[in-house]
């Protein structure tokens, strides 16, 4: 922080179709908050800006099939969103909203500024258009066949399976998710941002400049910048969102991807007229927390936009962390697999702090992590409760009990009790050399060290034993572990804000700066404490098993729904059926397809002859798993290829509710050849 005199945080901005779930708490706003509060407590000038993200077609498709508008959609989750981040303590300075008219204002200033400069390209197009809901579809509503790995499900703009990036036009077979008709192309006029004149800049500010962000963040930046930047509209068909503001643009808005982090600076606005000096001041540094999905958003394309409009700073730092998972399985919203932060503070009146340590003791900092019911209730028990909430009520009910809660005076001290007070500064570098690296899990870690250390001086010391022969002993037994639970108020407020709160209120102390910290000497002789209750109290397996069971509900009702939504297909002329050649096949040899995630290459008998098939199920069989099984092979499907290998056939599976893929075969070894009928 020498070269900067104040820290602008932004955190991504949750998209209002729905509420927040610990997905979106673990990847950007604990961490960030966290963050926040470390600098609050250093006395340093910082915004923690937020703010709902409230356009774009899903937004749209919602209020239709809801039949109420988009402004009804975004004012219900906005209002439940904000509602639940204040609930939960997550201390923004400002919590905006891109409907806001100061956001429309900011952002068509924004684009009419690169466009009056000349940084656009123009240009007509083709792209796909959905007649029977006569609209141009968005990338990301239209899916179909990834070309680089054969998933059946890609996005428009991208592949989940194998990570790649798409244009809709390179989707096989593409289909409207509105409609769920085959969508034609259509001539439509958009600005571009041409992003590849910008690459040799990119390659220099971060390949070379930013060399220290996280290695997740810097290798998929890598990975984009090396792949070749391509121009990306920043306008799209649609009337549900900011309008273009040029002549011709009638019917077109900002895309959503180009205003929405507009919305850090139209917050900033919001909240003070002095939002130039965070915005445009060298003497700022900006960090962007976000999820990793939103890497290249925030490292390649916002830098890019405030690189082209010339007056605005750029960020210092990315710390963007991976997904969460729940309970094995990747959180869905609609699917309804997630633990909603609304419900959780109703299901646990006063445990924010909890669900807080949990999920950063657990953070996604460099990799996707599970999120499970039961280690949120280990935590809690193992280290909450028996660790800080134990050291601190021992501290403190020994403290009244011996001496009416006043704090006692301290006497010689012994090397164990010089070796622990000196330990409170070593953790306290610790801490804060953790958290100006962002990693924000080990500074948790560290800073639970400051109770581990009371709890084993206790335990050493036993004053409970000591008070029986030598009372001048257990004074400074017991100042000395004041002292560390008057520290832990400081060390971990950034954490558990809430919990350190009521510590406070135990210790009747009033909340500490940072440089307090490792201070040995906070609560002076005869300062009186009050009288305890439990910091935290056990979770028992009753509660647990009532969240495993909402969930497990979830499951089955998610598996009816798909039957419902999964009906039979139209019915087929036999003439038809009997166009398929199905045959009994055997897998002689199996490997997968070097750079993919899901892609096996097989090579099986099927009594005709000995062909190549690519299937899309390493997730689900390893290649030694399947050499040696009866498979039952479309054998009369057209070759295609698939990573440049020719595939013969399809190979069939049955799908389960969850997505898992199982061979359908004889029952008993038949010869391979033999017709399915």
């Amino acid at each position: 922080m020498d070269k900067f005199k104040r820290t602008l945080i932004t955190t991504a901005l949750p998209y209002a179709n729905g509420p927040i779930h610990i997905g979106h708490l673990a990847g950007v706003y604990v961490p960030a908050d966290i963050y926040a509060r470390y600098l609050r407590l250093k006395n340093e000038d910082v915004l923690l800006i937020g703010g709902s993200d409230e356009h774009g077609v899903p937004i749209t498709l919602k209020a239709k099939n809801e039949g109420i508008t988009p402004q009804d959609v975004v004012d219900k989750f906005h209002g439940i969103i904000k509602k639940s981040f204040e609930d939960f303590g997550i201390s923004f300075d400002v919590y905006s909203r891109t409907s806001a008219k100061i956001h429309h204002e900011t952002a068509s200033e924004f684009f009419k500024k690169l466009y009056d400069d000349g940084k656009f390209i123009e240009k007509t197009s083709e792209q796909y258009y959905d007649e029977a809901n006569n609209q141009f579809l968005a990338d990301r509503y239209i899916t179909g066949t990834c070309p680089k790995c054969g998933f059946e499900k890609a996005y428009g703009d991208q592949c989940e399976s194998c990570g790649t990036s798409l244009s809709p036009t390179e989707l096989i077979n593409p289909t409207s998710m509105i409609s769920g008709n085959q969508p034609i192309l259509k001539e439509t006029k958009h600005w571009y941002l041409p992003l590849n004149e910008y690459e040799p800049w990119l390659k220099e500010w971060i390949l070379e400049g930013h060399k220290e962000w996280k290695p997740n963040v810097y290798g998929q930046v890598k990975s984009w910048i090396d792949g070749g930047l391509h121009p990306r509209a920043v306008t799209r068909d649609l009337n549900w969102g900011v309008p273009v503001p040029v002549e011709g643009a009638e019917g077109k808005v900002l895309y959503v991807w180009f205003d929405a982090p507009i919305g850090y600076i139209s917050a900033t606005k919001e909240l003070t007229a002095d939002w130039e000096k965070y915005w445009k001041d060298p003497e700022t540094r900006m960090l962007h927390f976000i999820g990793k999905d939103n890497i290249v958003f925030h490292c390649i394309i916002f830098p890019t936009m405030l690189k082209a409009e010339g007056s605005y700073n750029l960020p210092e730092n990315v710390p963007a962390n991976e997904f969460l998972n729940l309970e094995n399985d990747k959180i869905s919203t609609s699917r309804n697999w997630a633990v909603w932060l609304h419900e959780y503070l109703e299901d646990f009146p006063g445990k924010e702090d909890v669900l807080k340590y949990v999920l950063t003791a657990n953070a996604p900092e460099t990799k996707d992590n599970d999120f499970t019911w039961k280690d949120f209730q280990t935590r809690n028990n193992n280290e909450l409760v028996a660790i800080l909430g134990n050291f601190v009520n021992r501290a403190l009910v020994l403290t009244q009990k011996y001496y009416n809660g006043e704090v006692p005076e301290i006497g010689k001290l012994t090397e164990s009790d010089k070796n622990t007070l000196a330990e409170i500064s070593k953790i306290k570098g610790e801490v804060e050399k953790s958290l100006d690296s962002f990693r924000i899990r080990e500074a948790l870690k560290n800073a639970m060290d400051l109770a581990r250390l009371g709890n084993k001086y206790l335990a050493d010391e036993e004053p409970w034993k000591v008070v029986k022969t030598d009372k001048k002993r257990v004074k400074t037994i017991m100042n000395i572990s004041l002292q560390i639970t008057a520290n832990l108020t400081i060390c971990l407020e950034p954490f558990l804000p809430f919990s350190m709160n009521k510590l406070r209120g135990f210790l009747n102390l009033e909340k500490l700066d940072w440089d307090k910290l490792g201070n040995t000497e906070l609560l002076a002789a005869g300062h009186k404490t009050n009288k305890p209750t439990l910091l935290f109290e056990k979770i028992e397996d009753s509660v647990i098993e009532a969240q495993l069971k909402k969930l497990q509900d979830t499951k089955k009702a998610n598996e009816i729904a798909e039957a419902v939504t999964n009906p039979a297909k139209e019915n087929i002329e036999f003439d038809d059926f009997g166009k398929i050649d199905i045959r009994v096949g055997i897998v002689l040899e199996a490997e997968k397809v070097p750079k993919t995630k899901k892609l096996l290459k097989l090579i099986v008998d099927t009594g005709i002859d000995k062909r190549t098939i690519i299937s899309g199920v390493a997730e689900f069989y390893k290649p030694e798993d399947l050499v040696g099984k009866q498979v039952s092979v479309l054998v009369n499907l057209a070759p295609k290829k698939l990573r440049g290998i020719e595939s013969q056939g399809m190979i069939l599976f049955a799908e389960d509710a969850d997505g898992t893929l199982r061979l359908v075969a004889p029952e008993v070894d038949v010869k391979p050849g033999s017709e399915i009928k």
